[in-house]
């Protein structure tokens, strides 16, 4: 692969890193799917088969429509070609439908909608600084985060094999926050607006982008060095943000707002009486039964992002009903930080391999058991390897104890799948595996939301140091 990113430019390995992702996705559509393939399929034959004022009143599917109306429209959008497929998927009454070219299209939809994910990756690398290697620039961090963030583990089980979209949901928030670090700070905002109405868990992270727009984009310097001290504030500029959410907000919630009904909607969004805890547990605060405060710290582009981590990741740790696949809002842009300090990718190592390990219980037929845990494990010692080449000159990753801890994964996935499937205690305490691994994962990812905590506090952004 280093040999790769020498020998030939951007654009060739880069296309050949989405080009491979997408032929694996492909040999992928056989394998094991969700209930969520179900979910999606029952929301397309709502928003094909019904007028839009029934969209969020039917229920002939325990699997309502609870996603934002810019999804509705979206899945409206997908049915009038998933029709050239298989009309049949289209009945709402025709429940747990599944034929092979119902499959087949829902398959290809998601791997078809990662275009998106695919440039807002190119864009995000854009963003990324090259690492100097004596008089020379390479540009293996652009290259490694490329892998990173392409060949995400996560994302490929959670929508290629799971079944779900969060890639093109995913390319909308990275390519929100390269607009940002590119200074477009309209469009990164118009962008993040969209984003929130197709699916609201980004909300977590909505107080990350409200502080960094309100002082990178509404403070206005009136002094030639941009000095923080001498800006003013823009009411101009707050307006215009402001039309923006107003905008995207009236098209999606406008022809409801018309119908009056806003609260059912908003009932669809928010159910609160689901309970605390998802029925699989997340590896979150609640698994551990400990509490802990969170912070808001935004300084720059890097700062925003290092914040918006944060949020994501505080909010998988103490939110309410909380799926274990909401650590991919986390993992995801951790992945841009863990290129630019060894800090961050020691953080980023921590999280991604105990978050990825996490959704191993996802996937929980005997077929898939050999695809995730080779996929993992490529996935991992490719981040390994890569950043401790990349920070080869700094301290190690990894202090004992947290190299013990990871290595502790392949012991637990050895109990839990072939140990306790052949012990007594499986019939009567079948619920052991998964609280083994929500426990056990919720140790790693606690310790990485506290040490991004930590270093947000205490270390100096990039560029900056502790005298300024």
């Amino acid at each position: 692969m280093a040999a790769l990113t020498i020998a030939t430019g951007t654009g060739n390995w880069f296309s050949a890193l989405a080009l491979g992702v997408t032929l694996l996705k492909c040999l992928l559509i056989p394998t094991y799917h969700s209930t969520d393939f179900e979910v999606h399929r029952n929301w397309l034959a709502i928003t094909h088969s019904l007028p839009i004022s029934q969209w969020y009143y039917e229920a002939t599917s325990e699997w309502t429509l609870d996603y934002p109306p810019f999804f509705a429209w979206f899945e409206y959008i997908l049915s009038h070609v998933a029709k050239y497929f298989d009309q049949e998927m289209l009945n709402v009454h025709n429940l747990n439908y599944s034929s092979s070219r119902t499959l087949l299209f829902q398959r290809f939809s998601v791997i078809f909608m990662d275009v998106l994910f695919v440039y807002a990756v190119h864009e995000c690398c854009k963003c990324i600084d090259g690492k100097k290697v004596g008089k020379e620039l390479t540009e293996k961090p652009k290259f490694i985060l490329s892998v990173l963030l392409l060949w995400n583990f996560g994302l490929l089980i959670v929508d290629h094999i799971h079944f779900q979209y969060n890639g093109f949901l995913f390319g909308l928030m990275l390519l929100s926050i390269a607009r940002l670090f590119q200074k477009r700070h309209m469009e990164g905002a118009f962008l993040f607006a969209v984003l929130l109405h197709f699916k609201h868990i980004y909300l977590y992270v909505a107080p990350a982008y409200g502080v960094y727009l309100l002082r990178s984009y509404c403070f206005t310097a009136n002094k030639p060095d941009g000095s923080i001290r001498w800006k003013s504030f823009s009411f101009v500029r707050v307006i215009s943000l402001g039309l923006v959410v107003f905008v995207v907000s009236a098209l999606s919630l406008g022809p409801f707002l018309a119908l009056n009904q806003l609260p059912q909607v908003f009932s669809r969004l928010f159910p609160f009486k689901r309970g605390l805890c998802h029925a699989y547990w997340a590896p979150n605060f609640w698994a551990l039964y400990n509490a802990l405060d969170k912070v808001l710290s935004v300084i720059g582009p890097r700062g925003f992002l290092r914040c918006l981590t944060l949020c994501a990741l505080s909010s998988f740790m103490f939110g309410w009903h909380v799926h274990e696949k909401a650590i991919l809002l986390a993992i995801l842009p951790m992945s841009l930080l863990s290129v630019g300090k060894a800090g961050d990718a020691s953080i980023f190592l921590i999280l991604t391999t105990t978050g990825h390990y996490s959704l191993f219980p996802l996937l929980f037929t005997t077929p898939e058991l050999p695809i995730k845990i080779l996929l993992m494990l490529l996935f991992t010692i490719y981040s390994v390897s890569s950043l401790k080449t990349l920070f080869r000159k700094e301290k190690p990753l990894f202090n004992w104890m947290e190299t013990f801890y990871l290595l502790g994964l392949g012991p637990l996935e050895v109990c839990c799948e072939f140990v306790f499937p052949f012990t007594s205690w499986k019939v009567k305490y079948p619920f052991i595996p998964l609280l083994l691994t929500s426990v056990y994962c919720a140790v790693g990812i606690t310790y990485a939301w506290f040490k991004l905590y930590v270093s947000i506090l205490i270390d100096p952004p990039i560029g900056k140091t502790k005298k300024q």
